[in-house]
């Protein structure tokens, strides 16, 4: 894509500008566009019952309106797959003329929704209603379409089409078959072909193909009938002759799924380029008109289409003046080349439906259902529109929406389990909540809460995304009777809550009664949600990517943080350990803003006592003495690198030159010891690990002895810790041996960092 002039255009220059702009990309990106819509286009109206000039007429008003009028620059509309088993029903029950007037209606129904800004709340539907709508869609494309692939005809109901599908296959037409299966063939194999041929749209070279080899060996393969001049079929319109609420629920079901369909494709083309993004309620009176023009004129029902307008993106379009050049290209087709449509084998246009039936059941959208715990209602909508039709199952999708939401409020996952013994002997009650704790699901966690004996110690962690006032006041009543009857209550809660520095609470009025969210992406490394790879497309660095992340999700809820921190730092301990990439000390303590005042080395080495060298001594004297730290930790980490270059530094004589030669003489010690035998490294001998290993946790060790000698005197804590990178556990240095800390001995670590050391020998 080539940059911009960097100079302003003038007023006489700005105006050749767009021209040329238009003539290098938009017109190009038009013609591939149109390519793409023709063949589309007939087989949609096929599909929907409707004369087959209807899809070119809704092609060409599709692309000239709605490219004119409509929010979404690069979006290209027309006829859609998502509307054809609407359109049938509709043409079924009223009659075409009518069903010309209800799509005119609906187009009017959009203009009000546009023009009272309603348009974005549209997206308000669920996304996973709508995946399963345009899935079952896609099935009863394909169901219908086997039939005409066979030679039959496409019944009205998915049941009839199965029906007719097993009598159809014991008797097909040969012709028809090859047609279809020729179709399907090609458009399988077209992916998978050069780039330059696939230039060309495979869906054109199909239709285009099978209509050639039709005309000369299978003459038995019903054809299109267009039944006249496609200017004898505009103004075709008639008002629907049945119940004002029949006339009304049609009305609205394809104006709403129209709407839904054009606003979730604009969204989606928004995310493909980086030009003007969509104005959604300007796209959505865009649609209103063409779908008015297009009843008017005798069209079928229009949407944002986003096979189109994908290809229209990728074909290099830069304004919309590419969508509206395609309807105009669509409209010289079918007023000069129409005689050509008549030729096309109606199984060929029933093999491309197939494919685009199955491309709308996404497979991702099956698992991400799954994810979120919606697949039965995924499955629920799908059986709905099948079985009954369209609009029913959507509400029959949305009724159990609104059920699963309304569940999810009063249900909370609450685990309560004992969780050994504290310091004083009483036991340990672990409680986790999980979910909205609301006055809805209040009473579920009373009742659990009442089943913990009286007089022990509980931790209630409330791991939930909202709490409302009615139940934090019952927690409150509960804690302060359960502590009144000689028991303990620590309250710990996800996100800010307005605690103190010290843990003190704030104020009721001024606690949140929901924290802002933090972004899973705050634990995991770039590479889990963004292109990390070198030869990426994106031109931002993933530290930029990051940078902005942080401040779009994370700085907002930790604003009440940096703001208790900002006059002063209270940390509570001192953590020592490798500047190794995959260490995280904030990451594997759990840790915030405030916590940890972290050193890092190369190997977590310390230089020893009397080194002129205070690149360790100054922070951690900085810490204890200045900020009155208590704790130090030492923390190795397997597989490290610098006690690996060191160990074969060492075997081999040498020393590497420069800096990290330099700095790496300080894990001699350490080595030393190791190759003496220190007990530390037996340890780790005999539970299987490396020599680097072993050398990483007897240097840990060490490194606790030296810094011993340089807080000698002082009132502080040294604690060594080890991160086997292998599996992301924790283990700790006790008793001249590492072994994993488990969440059973967090009282234990506890302890010993509360003891004293011994003395430095």
């Amino acid at each position: 894509m080539s940059s911009p002039d960097p100079t302003p255009p003038t007023g006489r220059s700005r105006p050749l500008g767009r021209l040329r702009q238009t003539v290098r990309f938009d017109v190009p990106a038009s013609l591939v566009v149109f390519l793409v819509a023709v063949p589309l286009s007939l087989g949609i109206a096929v599909a929907s019952d409707a004369p087959v000039a209807a899809g070119l007429i809704a092609a060409a008003v599709g692309g000239i309106v709605a490219g004119v009028f409509g929010g979404s620059p690069l979006q290209v509309s027309g006829p859609a797959a998502g509307l054809t088993v609407v359109v049938a029903e509709i043409v079924a029950e009223f009659g075409w003329e009518a069903t010309c007037a209800i799509t005119l209606m609906a187009g009017v129904l959009q203009i009000v929704l546009g023009a009272t800004r309603l348009g974005r709340y549209a997206l308000a539907i669920s996304p996973t209603v709508v995946s399963a709508m345009l899935a079952a869609i896609g099935i009863s494309i394909v169901l219908g379409q086997l039939n005409v692939a066979l030679g039959g005809r496409s019944q009205s109901s998915a049941f009839e089409n199965i029906q007719h599908i097993v009598g159809n296959a014991q008797e097909p037409n040969i012709h028809a078959v090859l047609a279809g299966l020729g179709v399907i063939a090609i458009l399988l194999a077209w992916p998978r072909l050069p780039q330059r041929v696939r230039a060309v749209p495979g869906q054109l070279v199909a239709i285009v193909a099978l209509t050639l080899l039709a005309a000369a060996w299978l003459p038995g393969a019903e054809r299109v009938q267009l039944g006249g001049d496609l200017l004898d079929e505009i103004g075709s319109v008639a008002l629907p002759e049945g119940t004002p609420l029949a006339v009304a629920g049609a009305v609205l079901t394809v104006a709403l799924i129209a709407s839904v369909e054009s606003l979730l494709s604009a969204v989606a083309v928004d995310r493909l380029h980086g030009g003007p993004r969509s104005n959604l309620d300007r796209e959505l009176l865009g649609q209103g008109l063409a779908n008015s023009a297009s009843g008017a004129l005798g069209g079928l029902p229009i949407t944002g289409v986003i096979v189109r307008s994908s290809t229209n993106v990728a074909a290099g379009a830069r304004t919309r003046a590419s969508a509206i050049l395609h309807g105009v290209w669509v409209l010289l087709f079918a007023l000069v080349l129409v005689g050509l449509v008549e030729q096309i084998p109606l199984a060929a246009l029933a093999g491309l439906l197939i494919m685009m039936g199955t491309g709308l059941v996404r497979p991702a959208d099956i698992s991400q259902a799954h994810a979120r715990g919606e697949l039965w209602i995924y499955a629920l909508t799908v059986v709905g529109v099948l079985a009954l039709n369209l609009i029913e199952g959507v509400l029959i999708g949305l009724v159990a929406t609104l059920a699963l939401v309304l569940w999810r409020l009063v249900h909370v996952r609450i685990d309560v389990r004992l969780g050994g013994h504290a310091a004083d002997g009483r036991e340990k009650w672990l409680v986790e909540v999980h979910g909205s704790l609301s006055f809805l699901a209040t009473p579920t966690l009373m009742t659990r809460l009442d089943t913990i004996p009286e007089g022990q110690v509980v931790e209630l962690d409330l791991l939930v995304d909202y709490l409302d006032p009615a139940g934090r006041d019952q927690l409150d009543h509960w804690r302060a009777r359960y502590e009144a009857g000689g028991g303990s209550v620590l309250v710990e809660h996800t996100g800010p809550h307005g605690a103190g520095p010290h843990g003190a609470e704030a104020p009721r009025q001024e606690r949140p009664l929901k924290a802002p969210p933090i972004s899973p992406r705050a634990l995991l490394p770039w590479g889990a949600w963004q292109d990390v790879r070198p030869d990426r497309t994106d031109p931002h660095h993933p530290l930029a990517l990051g940078v902005r992340e942080y401040h779009r999700r994370h700085a907002a809820p930790l604003r009440p943080v940096y703001e208790g921190l900002a006059d002063a730092q209270e940390p509570h301990a001192v953590f020592l350990t490798c500047v190794d990439s995959r260490v995280v000390p904030n990451l594997i303590t759990s840790s915030g803003p405030g916590d940890l005042l972290t050193v890092r080395t190369l190997g977590n080495l310390v230089p020893e006592p009397g080194s002129p060298d205070s690149s360790v001594a100054a922070p951690m004297l900085f810490g204890v003495d200045d900020l009155g730290v208590g704790t130090v930790v030492v923390c190795g980490h397997s597989r490290c690198g610098a006690i690996t270059s060191a160990l074969e530094s060492t075997r081999a004589g040498t020393v590497p030159d420069g800096p990290v030669g330099d700095w790496l003489r300080h894990a001699a010690p350490a080595i030393q010891e190791w190759q003496a035998g220190h007990p530390v490294g037996a340890a780790a001998a005999a539970a299987g690990r490396s020599e680097v290993d072993q050398v990483s946790q007897v240097n840990v060790a060490v490194m606790i002895d030296r810094l011993g000698e340089l807080l000698a005197d002082r009132d502080v804590r040294v604690v060594g810790l080890f991160l086997d990178i292998a599996d992301g556990k924790l283990q700790i240095l006790r008793d001249d041996a590492f072994t994993t800390l488990t969440d059973a001995e967090t009282d234990e670590l506890a302890h010993l960092m509360e003891a004293r050391p011994p003395e430095p020998a």
